[in-house]
Parts: structure tokens; C-alpha cells; sequence
């Protein structure tokens, strides 16, 4: 029987979901100044800054993230913040509104760490590109490593004393409870130096080494704590009683750029400079979600062994018959799927032609991604 059309059944289609990940380095020269800040892009509005790869007036430039600095009012720093007081507090509230949502009076609640319930009333926002990001950042891949001494352009040993911030326990210990979809803690250990430069030693569970930040998997932002950059002595991170053999100075000389005091008193494109400046590398893995439906096309013994093609036939004789007693014959070339309506929407190509007659049949498999 010569057959043009076939309806799927049920058995005949499959759903599946795959995630592809992509390793995404992004080296501290790049952020730091490789091509004489000529790939960092300031605005007129002072709000936050912009990386790129390249050049930013390049037609080869990819933006890479941004930077900016948020401040809430039950900030201790609000009241002696004079500059960008007002600008610093929108950026704070933009985000958490995005981030965190709002409470049950429809105040915007403020950034928490999860682990101690402490406010975060300073905050680092790094939001990387939807073209790294991709669907999300794969849970328990990210790191970030910042220089605690001096900045890039200060020298070659400004990279001496280094902390590492770390997603350790991002693939199963996430939080959900964020209007913007999933996020974890990101902890701080010492990544290089001679003692531990943070609250707590290298090794210890991520219970008591110290939380540093925030990172929103789906959204791609990264929340740094404003403490980070600053020594216990002040509520900070940073242990006031290391020194640096190697610099001969208290860790923690050189942060003036981003720590409490420039909060208070620095633009936010100055501390924009003074963050990016300190970062050594970062690097995580993004996530694609494929979604792909499968069809399984069924051609029994007795369907698809005569071809539509004119060419089929010569006059009123097949062409690939010599007799007219010889088994019909066909060769599968392309396979159409088609709407109920007979709209054709989709079009599969074999790599060579596929042999059907009477005596076999045949299950070609069609994959549609999106």
C-alpha cells in the first residue's frame, strides 16, 4: 500500500533534558587593566562599571560582568556616607527587590547570610553576561580569588597575600527561598600566603570558615560582603594580626579603595577600580538546559514502498522495477514532520539513502533541541 503520511502514537515520542556545562575562566589581567582600561567602561551616571574582553568601542568586544556597590540605610555607615549616599541605597534596593524579595508588609528585605541571619547592609553586586552565564552557573563550580594587599597597579606583589572565595557546598546545600531561583553561601579560605589571612583555618567544614557572599546560580550575580575587605578588629574578614613577609606591611594596608572608610566616602567607580583591581581569577562553569523531543519514525513492512517522487516512475512503469512481478522498492532520503493541519514544520536529512521494500522495516530516529 502506498503510503504518504503516518500518525505518531504515543509510544512513538519521548521528552529528555540534558545540561551541557562549559568551563568559563576569566583571568584578573583581563578585569585588572590589560589593555590600559580601555576595555572597562565607565558611565555618566556613576552607578556601575562594565568589563568587556576587548576594547570596549571594539566590534569584537563581549561584555563580561559588571561592578557596582550597594548600601542599605539600617547601614551603622548610612548616616556618615557623603558621597553617593542616595545613589549607593538605590543600588541596594534594586537588587535585594531582585534578589530577596519583599516581606509580608511589602518592605524590600534586606540581603541575610543564611548561615549566622546576619545582615549584609554593604554589598559588592557582580552580575556576569547572559553569554557566560548561559541558563545558570553550575552549582558548587565557582571560585574567586581577591588580593588583600596593595592592587594591580601598584606592583608584582600585590598578588603575595590572596584569599579564595568558594561555592564548596553549592551542589547541595543551595538555598530557594529567593524570588530569583536558587542561590548558595560562598565561603572564604586563605588561597595563598603564609597564615591564614580569614576567621578560621584552611580545612575547616564550611560550618566555620567564614561566609563571604552570595551567589544567585540562575540570575548570575555574585553578593560579596562589604566585611571582606576588611580586619576583624573593624567587623571585617581579614585577620589584623597577619603581616606580610613579603611586603613588610599589616595585611589589609592598600584596601583603603574598598573597604568601610571608602563606603563611606568613594564614589562607586572608585570602588569599582579598587575591586577590580584585586581580583586574581575567577572561574566557573555554566549551564545550557537542552530540552529535545524524540521521534521515533516507524516504517512497517508494508509502509513507505513507493515513492511521490515524479521520477518514480516512467510513463505508467517504476523505474526500479524491471518486471512487474519484482518487490517494490524505495529510498528514504528525507523525513517531514508534519502539523495535523498537513503544515510542514520540521525537515530530517539521512546521511545516505536508506533502502525499503516489503521485506524489512525501518525506526529512524528524529531529535528536535530547544
Amino acid at each position: 500500500m502506498a503510503t504518504t503520511f503516518k500518525n505518531f502514537q504515543s509510544n512513538d515520542l519521548a521528552n529528555t533534558r540534558t545540561l551541557l556545562h562549559e568551563a568559563i575562566p576569566i583571568t584578573g589581567s583581563i578585569v585588572s587593566g590589560t589593555y590600559a582600561e580601555n576595555n572597562i567602561k565607565t558611565y555618566g551616571h556613576g552607578m556601575f562599571g562594565s568589563v568587556y574582553d576587548y576594547p570596549y568601542l571594539s566590534s569584537s568586544a563581549n561584555h563580561i560582568f559588571d561592578t557596582t556597590i550597594g548600601l542599605a540605610t539600617t547601614s551603622p555607615l548610612y548616616s556618615s556616607t557623603t558621597s553617593q549616599q542616595s545613589k549607593k541605597v538605590n543600588i541596594y534596593n534594586e537588587m535585594a527587590q531582585y534578589l530577596v524579595g519583599y516581606d509580608d508588609t511589602g518592605s524590600i528585605k534586606k540581603f541575610t547570610m543564611p548561615t549566622t541571619n546576619a545582615e549584609m547592609h554593604s554589598c559588592y553586586f557582580v552580575p556576569f553576561s547572559r553569554l557566560l552565564v548561559k541558563d545558570e552557573i553550575k552549582k558548587g563550580s565557582f571560585t574567586m580569588e581577591l588580593a588583600m594587599t596593595g592592587n594591580w597597579v601598584s606592583g608584582g606583589t600585590m598578588f603575595n597575600k590572596r584569599i579564595k572565595l568558594i561555592d564548596s557546598s553549592g551542589s547541595n546545600g543551595y538555598y530557594v527561598d529567593s524570588p530569583a531561583g536558587e542561590y548558595g553561601v560562598l565561603y572564604a579560605t586563605t588561597s595563598v600566603g603564609t597564615t591564614s589571612m580569614v576567621r578560621g583555618e584552611t580545612g575547616l567544614a564550611d560550618a566555620i570558615k567564614p561566609a563571604a557572599g552570595l551567589i544567585y546560580y540562575q540570575a548570575g550575580i555574585v553578593v560579596l560582603s562589604g566585611s571582606i575587605f576588611n580586619t576583624t578588629s573593624s567587623g571585617g574578614l581579614i585577620k589584623n594580626i597577619d603581616t606580610d613577609p613579603d611586603m613588610g606591611v599589616e595585611l589589609g594596608a592598600g584596601l583603603g579603595l574598598v573597604g568601610f572608610s571608602a563606603v563611606t566616602a568613594s564614589t562607586i567607580d572608585v570602588m569599582n577600580t579598587g575591586l577590580r583591581q584585586r581580583i586574581y581569577n575567577t572561574s566557573f562553569n555554566n549551564t545550557t538546559e537542552l530540552n529535545s523531543t524524540i521521534y521515533f519514525c516507524r516504517a512497517g513492512h508494508t509502509d513507505f514502498n513507493y515513492s511521490s517522487n515524479p521520477t518514480y516512475l516512467s510513463g505508467s512503469e517504476i523505474r526500479v522495477k524491471v518486471r512487474p512481478s519484482d518487490t517494490p522498492v524505495a529510498y528514504f532520503t528525507t523525513i517531514g514532520l508534519y502539523s495535523a493541519d498537513n503544515e510542514l514544520l520540521a525537515v530530517a536529512k539521512v546521511s545516505e539513502p536508506l533502502r525499503k521494500d516489503p521485506t524489512n522495516e525501518l525506526t529512524l530516529r528524529v531529535r528536535l533541541d530547544y
